[in-house]
């Protein structure tokens, strides 16, 4: 073999080793998600390089085959070149060294660099190199592909291909951290994906906190409510809020009982009563097909709990919505340097997430300050008392003979874990 017919022989392996490297980590490494968007679209680039993803195991063999035939075929050339040229003692021993690092290099660790990058793009280049090579080697396949088979019946595994949950979530906060979408975009899907799981008891109105209007009462004095409050909705109560018995809308009211002379019972619309445990995502399907803006959380006895609102739950998923009659008030806020202040009925588990930290892992769940710090004290907490959660002092600063009002948060340093 002449020594230029050999170089060029290694040349073209080389080449077709970086072909085959970067073809696998180009294919191993890519956004499905993306390329299957872009065949979508009607690239047919991408059309082929989903095609050829989704048989990967026939893609694999043949870069395997494709990879261990060209990397022999180097290294068998250049043992007869570096035998030609050192002699038969120290031509192998040369020609391993030489062709390890060249095909390191040139072979294996640069191409696969480069085809990591842009994996995607990278793909859509060589699809219809690498589709014909798959054709080639069909045969080939086809035996590995029956012996994949066989290993897996006597190596049964249970993979499951499935996204969890916490998968999409880690993949937004990658996407979210690669500038493929902003913090606003990764907040709503973060809430959507979590949108399920949420119960109403964690976004629902208590009942000392709802307002209503007794059954019976007066024209003049249902429109001064309707006015004060801002509310386009109000409960109707027979004796006691335990006992709803009806719905009535502010148009409604003033359309056909203030100005149309009706009773307010022929504007009534029946209330939606709902268990406390059940999921937002079901209440919202529920709240959608009875045409409806409010339902009643019922309570062990069958009295009110709560009320939970269409807004509620929409403002789960896209955060507070404030319309022009809304008063806000805020929850939780920084008061000084490692200071802050918070309502009793502010979230517990909110209050928190500022700090960095999870609910407590116990048997309980708060909803509020309040009922973590009642629960925690086993009596209503008085003015001063103290409550610890970590490096956290929750002081009552306000409280009445029934719940905290106001607490004060002080940050101390976190305690040192010991080793």
């Amino acid at each position: 073999m002449s020594t230029t017919t050999g170089i060029i022989i290694i040349v073209v392996c080389l080449i077709l080793s970086a072909f085959f490297s970067s073809t696998e980590t180009a294919y191993s490494s890519l956004n499905r998600i993306r390329i299957k968007s872009m065949a979508e679209k009607g690239d047919k680039r991408a059309a082929l390089v989903l095609k050829l993803s989704e048989e990967y195991d026939k893609l694999l063999s043949t870069i395997l085959i494709g990879n261990n035939i060209v990397n022999i075929a180097s290294a068998s050339v250049a043992t007869v070149l570096f035998i030609e040229w050192m002699g038969e003692q120290r031509g192998p021993t040369m020609s391993t060294i030489v062709t390890t690092v060249i095909v390191l290099i040139f072979g294996e660790i640069s191409p696969k660099t480069l085809a990591k990058e842009s994996p995607e793009s990278f793909a859509r280049l060589v699809a219809p190199v690498i589709h014909a090579f798959v054709w080639v080697f069909t045969p080939v396949n086809f035996i590995f592909v029956q012996w994949k088979k066989l290993l897996s019946m006597v190596f049964k595994t249970s993979a499951d291909s499935s996204i969890s949950e916490e998968e999409l979530l880690t993949m937004v906060d990658e996407a979210e951290s690669e500038g493929g979408i902003d913090e606003q975009e990764g907040d709503l899907i973060r809430s959507a994906i979590e949108f399920s799981d949420v119960e109403v008891m964690e976004i629902y109105t208590p009942r000392v906190s709802v307002l209503g209007i007794e059954e019976g009462t007066e024209n003049d004095e249902v429109a001064r409510v309707f006015r004060e409050t801002g509310y386009s909705r109000l409960p109707v109560y027979r004796d006691t809020i335990d006992n709803i018995i009806g719905i009535i809308h502010e148009k409604d009211f003033y359309n056909h009982v203030l100005h149309g002379g009706k009773p307010v019972e022929d504007i009534m619309t029946a209330p939606i009563f709902i268990a406390k445990t059940m999921k937002i995502g079901v209440l919202l399907k529920m709240l959608q097909q009875n045409k409806a803006h409010f339902a009643v959380i019922a309570d062990e006895y069958g009295g009110t709990l709560g009320i939970v609102t269409l807004e509620d739950v929409l403002e789960e998923l896209v955060g507070e919505i404030w319309d022009e009659h809304d008063r806000v008030v805020e929850q939780f806020w920084k008061t000084g340097e490692h200071e802050y202040q918070a309502r009793g009925s502010a979230d517990f588990d909110d209050v928190l997430a500022a700090f960095g930290y999870d609910e407590p892992d116990d048997d309980e769940e708060y909803v509020t300050i309040n009922g973590w710090m009642t629960d925690q004290l086993e009596h209503i907490p008085q003015r001063g008392e103290v409550v610890s959660f970590k490096n956290l002092d929750f002081i009552v600063q306000d409280a009445d003979n029934r719940c905290v009002r106001m607490a004060r948060i002080v940050e101390n340093e976190p305690v040192p874990v010991e080793e």
